[in-house]
């Protein structure tokens, strides 16, 4: 079922917006919305039990279920599989296409020639307000591509997409609502921290506990003074307290599950 546009009509083909989901019923229909200009939306989700398939059903998007969980690379794929544009923007359910935006994607849609995928400033929020400095801004993500010129790599958290061709930049701001709340900021880190971990511990990394600490206040100095967080007023110093809690959990994580075996006498 074709998406709709702003303006309530079938929004124009050339484009597919692909949406990944668990859960996430208080994001995906302002996320299809912002992006209603699209001419087709397909949403991938793997066992949500909130109202998010009802909803994205409703926003006119095409729903596929998967019944498991291979991580956000893999998954990302499986939602490219289901594209049939020429051309796709991938979004995460907690992200807004800003009207800026929208007319930039469709203006190099429109080009024909020129870069296969295209990168855009995303401008993230925390506990309610949107960060200009911390490295949080710009933060160019690539998430406009010709579908068959890309596709995302294997990791199981902090996937990226990796594209044949050239790369052009767009201005306009892709909004991030990533941490409305010290709540999902604490659930996020957690459940980061533990599939970051397992993929480094998969890959052969390793990790001593005086080596998470030493990460720790390197990721808070990292923030807060080498990329100007403190000019983010307290909120900016909230975020490089999490961000060095994240990284030091991460490796502490990663140093634990190398220490298990060992202590099983294996």
């Amino acid at each position: 079922m074709p998406g709709l546009s702003s303006a309530g009509g079938p929004g124009p083909a050339g484009l597919s917006v692909i949406v990944i989901t668990r859960d996430e019923e208080a994001n995906i229909a302002d996320c299809l919305a912002s992006a209603g200009f699209a001419g087709e939306h397909v949403v991938v989700d793997c066992g949500s039990r909130d109202r998010t398939v009802e909803l994205a059903e409703a926003a006119g998007a095409r729903v596929v279920r998967t019944p498991d969980w291979p991580g956000f690379g893999p998954q990302k794929n499986r939602a490219l599989d289901q594209a049939t544009q020429p051309w796709v923007l991938s979004l995460d359910a907690d992200e807004r296409v800003t009207p800026e935006l929208r007319e930039q994607i469709l203006a190099a849609i429109a080009r024909g020639e020129g870069p296969d995928a295209w990168s855009m400033p995303r401008r993230s929020s925390f506990c309610g307000q949107y960060m200009a400095h911390s490295g949080w801004y710009p933060d160019r993500v690539v998430r406009l591509f010709r579908r068959g010129s890309a596709r995302f790599s294997d990791d199981l958290v902090h996937e990226r997409l990796v594209v044949r061709g050239a790369t052009g930049t767009l201005r306009g701001d892709l909004l991030h609502t990533t941490y409305p709340d010290l709540e999902s900021m604490l659930e996020k880190l957690n459940r980061y921290s533990s599939a970051s971990a397992e993929s480094m511990f998969g890959k052969g990394q390793r990790s001593s506990l005086a080596g998470a600490m030493g990460r720790g206040l390197w990721a808070f100095f990292r923030t807060y003074i080498l990329r100007s967080g403190w000019r983010d007023g307290r909120l900016g110093l909230v975020l490089a307290l999490s961000i060095a809690e994240g990284t030091y959990y991460k490796y502490l994580k990663l140093w634990l599950m190398d220490r298990a075996p060992r202590r099983q006498g294996l």
